[in-house]
């Protein structure tokens, strides 16, 4: 049950509504920058959801791509590169590409959505977060399920997990056949759907998908929404959580609907 993992709870220990900066919060296209990260924590945003990969020596970055090439003035396969050479790339020529490390000793009491990018990054990812047990504080994603259990499995105590691409398909298509006993088993180590509205022309999150959902325990976790008015609409489907680019509108949704902080 989500109730119970603390990634889910507020300072007071309820759970309310999650509020997901993702990659941060960069207008000028900074993504997954410290910059990013602290214009969102500025606004008040205590979920960040982010990518990890790892450099060619073991360093644990946090980046979305495979490659330097789309937002840095950097080159090449981050996992050919050694750090000290990452370390030069910058983001859109401005900032430099953060270490897992940065962020979590920067931000304290932040919540850290992970998504695994690659496999070198599973056992990197499991050593970072035993060495600064931040265990309560992280939930591991990935596209790939036996990626994300691949991590859990090195880990000396629980995190909060979301589902995989099959996952999240499996619990679409049989949960509403198939007995309750057989989706939690499925879906063992699983506390959060992150889907996002549609896929390929089907309709994903519906108010019986969501239904669903909570009956089994499990938060909805929407993405990647960037228009207010859909914000509000999901809302009222009574997903619980949403990860957006635009950290400074969604904030001001949940203000106007008094379910901010």
């Amino acid at each position: 049950m989500t109730e119970s993992h603390p990634f889910f709870a507020t300072a007071g220990g309820s759970v309310a509504r999650i509020a997901m900066a993702h990659r941060g919060f960069s207008p000028e296209g900074l993504e997954n920058s410290m910059a990013a990260f602290r214009s969102a924590v500025g606004l008040g945003f205590q979920y960040l959801e982010l990518d990890v990969h790892t450099t060619s020596d073991g360093a644990l970055l946090l980046f979305h791509d495979e490659t330097l090439d789309r937002v840095t003035d950097g080159r090449g396969r981050i996992a050919d590169l050694p750090a000290e050479t990452v370390a030069r790339a910058r983001i859109g020529g401005i900032e430099p590409i953060p270490l897992f490390e940065e962020l979590v000793s920067e931000f304290p009491g932040v919540r850290l959505n992970l998504d695994v990018k690659d496999w070198k990054s599973v056992p990197t990812l499991a050593a970072a977060i035993e060495k600064h047990q931040v265990h309560d504080r992280v939930l591991i994603a990935s596209f790939s399920d036996r990626r994300r259990r691949a991590v859990l499995k090195q880990l000396s105590r629980p995190v909060a997990g979301s589902a995989g691409i099959l996952s999240n398909a499996l619990f679409l298509l049989f949960a509403p056949v198939l007995p309750a006993a057989v989706i939690r088993q499925a879906l063992r180590g699983v506390h959060a759907l992150q889907v996002p509205v549609s896929f390929r022309g089907l309709r994903v999150v519906t108010p019986g998908f969501v239904r669903r959902a909570h009956r089994h325990g499990l938060q909805v976790h929407v993405w990647t929404i960037n228009d207010p008015a859909e914000m509000h609409r999901l809302l009222e489907l009574g997903v619980d959580g949403i990860v957006t680019d635009r950290a400074d509108l969604l904030k001001q949704v949940l203000r106007d609907r008094g379910e901010w902080g």
